[in-house]
């Protein structure tokens, strides 16, 4: 067996600074010998290692375009991989390309890969946590006005969800070889759902058309005047995205929500039991009122609690704790993802949350809740939708129709939002617009206008970061507070129905 030079990791010279992290050289070296040797073992071993987790920056270069080759079905071997490692430095330092020659030729076994594999894993996490307990305990010991205790343990909480999420309690920078083969994952889940979405459905075609999905890492804003339907839709959403979920295996070899989704619904305006009733009368169709007052036939009864049944299974998780302040928003947010799983996020709405330290203006409050938001939507790799309110200023106008600059503190909200949506009724300002009885002409005309917009809404889709704006229609039934597809024209009687 040939042997493998013994290297100091990271080209460190002192030996008591190798030996202040917990590491395995050796391991690291059987397992990309292992590699090298049979490209089929990084199939065993992908869903439990990534290139961060080696100790050695060589190997972790190694691993990296070996695993880009093996992904695109290329042979990587010391030979293919020669080429895109001769100018390396680190590598030259260990006897150049010959060093992946004699990796390859001291493989053992590949049985034993994936021992090695999670034996690398578990000491990077160990070192990861070995640096985050030094970084903890050097700014506790600082003491700083700026950085509060209650923040620090915030920020501690953070990171060590982030390590045990994944494998890591910071990210710097990444390589575009990786970058690259993110984007390729999420356009082929896009393909294999044929063509249709990269995101988790809303259950609203048109929505979804227009959309692509909701996308991970994305904050969304819908926003809209009071009794536009701003929550109705949100709770649609949330029901649709919670009923549809399936879990099974993912593209890159892990567990998670193939369909639908597991999703948290902070209400800091309605209580958990009010919202709850609103998600029953859109399923059982009974009217929210009538659930209210318990004013309910048999028949309406029966399929109120058969509805009931239905939904214990949806994973669906509601917190009405009022004015939370965003730090302690996000830190629940990962606490549910960690215990139960979190596929989407809602805010209702977000001029209710408050910021984590008072500011000396309302418009650096809203700055730093929209802010935190997304930095959620980033951390925890999940859709934000934040609800929002409008100015009156729309109610000023001839044409109703929202715009971006309606809305409340916009400046924030509008730059930190990749999708910015609004909620339109014409019906709800026509049926205001009622003229007297005696004018039969006018009455007309009103009932005419009131025929052409009733049961419709509108979703104006004012920004998108990745896409097209405009807007989407949707059929609303007030009684139920339940938005759906609407069939066009020249769909009827082609079994297209509400989707419900």
């Amino acid at each position: 067996m040939n042997e493998i030079r013994t290297i100091q990791p990271g080209g460190t010279t002192a030996e008591d600074e190798v030996g202040t992290l917990p590491h395995n050289i050796e391991a690291e070296q059987q397992l990309l010998g292992a590699i090298l040797t049979n490209n089929d073992v990084f199939d065993r071993i992908a869903s439990i290692i990534q290139s961060h987790h080696f100790y050695e920056p060589v190997h972790q270069r190694i691993y990296e375009i070996a695993a880009a080759r093996i992904q695109k079905n290329a042979l990587a071997s010391p030979v293919t991989l020669k080429a895109f490692l001769a100018d390396d430095e680190g590598l030259k330092e260990l006897g150049g390309p010959a060093y992946l020659a004699r990796l390859a030729g001291a493989a053992i076994s590949t049985f034993a890969a994936r021992d090695y594999a999670q034996m690398i894993y578990d000491f990077a996490i160990r070192r990861e946590l070995i640096r985050l307990g030094r970084d903890i305990s050097d700014k506790a010991a600082k003491v700083d006005i700026s950085s509060e205790p209650r923040a620090q343990i915030v920020e501690a909480e953070q990171a060590l969800y982030k390590l045990g999420e994944q494998g890591q309690s910071e990210s710097g920078f990444q390589s575009f070889l990786k970058a690259v083969t993110d984007a390729v994952n999420v356009a082929n889940a896009a393909y294999q759902r044929d063509g249709q979405l990269s995101g988790v459905s809303t259950g609203l075609i048109d929505l979804d058309r227009k959309l692509g999905g909701l996308h991970r890492s994305d904050l969304l804003i819908l926003a809209g005047r009071p009794s536009m339907g701003k929550t109705s839709l949100a709770t649609n959403i949330a029901f649709n995205v919670a009923k549809s979920y399936r879990r099974g295996l993912q593209p890159d070899g892990s567990e998670g929500a193939v369909d639908g989704g597991v999703v948290g619904f902070f209400s800091l305006e309605m209580s958990a039991e009010q919202l709850a009733a609103r998600i029953l009368s859109e399923a059982s169709e009974v009217p929210s009122e009538q659930i209210r007052r318990g004013d309910m036939t048999e028949v309406e009864f029966r399929r109120f609690v058969e509805a009931a049944k239905a939904l214990e299974a949806c994973p669906l998780f509601i917190d009405d704790t009022p004015a939370l302040p965003i730090s302690q928003l996000a830190a629940r947010a990962r606490r549910l993802k960690r215990t139960h799983g979190l596929d989407v996020l809602f805010v209702d709405y977000l001029q209710l949350v408050r910021p984590a330290t008072a500011k000396d203006s309302r418009v650096n409050e809203v700055s730093e809740i929209t802010q935190g938001l997304k930095a959620i939507a980033k951390e925890l790799d999940i859709p934000v939708i934040a609800l929002s309110q409008l100015s009156r200023q729309v109610e000023s106008r001839e044409d109703k129709r929202p715009q971006l600059s309606d809305l409340r503190e916009s400046g924030s909200i509008e730059q930190d939002a990749d999708v910015v949506m609004f909620v339109y009724r014409d019906e709800y300002y026509k049926e205001r617009e009622k003229p007297g009885e005696d004018n039969l002409e006018a009455m007309a005309k009103w009932q005419e206008v009131m025929e052409r917009c009733h049961g419709k809404a509108e979703v104006i889709i004012g920004k998108q970061r990745h896409g097209p704006i405009g807007t989407v229609e949707l059929s609303f039934e007030g009684r139920f507070t339940r938005f759906g597809n609407l069939v066009k024209p020249w769909q009827q009687g082609h079994g297209e129905t509400d989707g419900f």
